[in-house]
């Protein structure tokens, strides 16, 4: 029988309708309910990008507003979900060579893209931050480092056509658990921070305020 994880009073809130986000929590049991913030994340990051704000920061602010902007609507009890107060929120942002690398809108944009990163390192920038109660308590940011192994264009074209609509969905058009690890040569860092959250450092967290298996019957 699986277990389900739980925080002593109600649900984990996940400020994201990010599917491998998701699909992580799921799969570690954790009790969670998903509440997709809304914010302008194109803009942020241009404003933040434009201030010359390093890009790790850019990512932990990213994840800071998502979590914020969900934390207010449950304290203000927008969210008729009875929660535990603990929302998480999570952004990733792909470092290239001094360049943040955006997810792209057209084929064209994806195909250079990867021909962008491909032959070189890059980093991904994986910010996670929690709030409690309308309070910020705790961010942690990892940075994996990938890298592409050389490409030619033929390969790259065909390989962003078999994507489909997939190919705009991440910066580089690639998840590692699908298609793009025939794009990859070397692998530095947590797997699940490379899927778009600091999974062993949240849970860590979380077991330090209650987090524990359901009682079994």
């Amino acid at each position: 029988m699986a277990i389900t994880y739980r925080l002593p009073k109600g649900p984990l809130v996940l400020a994201s309708a990010s599917g491998a986000r998701q699909t992580m929590l799921r799969q570690a049991g954790l009790d969670f309910i998903s509440r997709p913030a809304n914010i302008d994340e194109i803009g942020v990051r241009k404003a933040a990008e434009a201030s010359s704000m390093p890009a790790e920061e850019i990512a932990i602010l990213l994840a800071d507003m998502k979590a914020r902007q969900i934390a207010n609507d449950v304290l203000l009890g927008d969210d008729s979900t009875s929660t535990s107060g603990f929302v998480l929120g999570s952004d990733q942002i792909l470092f290239c060579e001094g360049e943040i690398i955006s997810k792209p809108q057209t084929f064209e944009a994806a195909v250079d893209q990867v021909a962008k990163i491909a032959g070189k390192d890059h980093q991904l920038l994986t910010a996670a931050v929690i709030y409690r109660d309308g309070e910020r308590i705790w961010h942690h940011l990892e940075t994996p480092k990938i890298s592409i192994r050389a490409l030619d264009r033929d390969f790259i074209e065909t390989y962003v056509k078999g994507l489909g609509e997939a190919a705009f969905q991440s910066p580089g058009s690639y998840q590692i658990e699908g298609q793009g690890v025939h794009l990859f040569s070397k692998i530095h860092g947590c797997s699940y921070s490379i899927l778009g959250m600091p999974l062993l450092q949240i849970l860590a967290f979380l077991r330090n305020h209650g987090l524990a298996p359901e009682d079994q019957p």
